[in-house]
């Protein structure tokens, strides 16, 4: 093999920092970062995305949360723990399955999603800042398109 056919062999011409998944991690990275700078109560990304989305279903099962979050089975089992052990969200027993429990919002929890949600509004505007809005609107579209 010449060193002509080792510059371009396809080892060579892969650049983890280009490729999409490194990309978008670093993007994600950097929102963190911004999410937990800005918001309060000590709040992770997924114990607020399950916040508001409980908020938004009024109550659901850990399963059906699970999915209106994107989270498998044992995150959203670790998330929820962790925000009844906070009090910000409460089981009960679903009375038409004795097996499944439903989920709602305590009233520490809805005052925690008052008292962040403007700087969660903040922190996608903040994520999104060196684009401009044409740039926002296609980045969205595409990111919906690819999830």
């Amino acid at each position: 093999m010449s060193s002509t056919d080792i510059e371009n062999s396809p080892e060579t011409e892969y650049a983890v920092d280009r490729q999409i998944g490194f990309m978008l991690r670093q993007a994600s990275q950097r929102h963190v970062a911004i999410f937990t700078a800005m918001i309060g109560d000590k709040l992770t990304t997924t114990q607020w995305a399950a916040l508001i989305k409980l908020r938004q279903a009024g109550s659901c099962s850990q399963n059906q949360l699970g999915r209106e979050t994107a989270m498998d089975v044992a995150t959203i089992k670790g998330v929820v723990d962790r925000l009844v052990k906070r009090d910000f969200i409460r089981t009960e027993p679903d009375p038409n399955d004795g097996r499944r429990l439903v989920l709602s919002l305590t009233d520490q929890g809805r005052e925690a999603i008052d008292r962040n949600i403007a700087a969660a509004l903040a922190i996608s505007e903040k994520t999104l800042q060196p684009l401009t809005s044409g740039e926002r609107m296609m980045l969205i579209e595409l990111i919906r398109k690819i999830s």
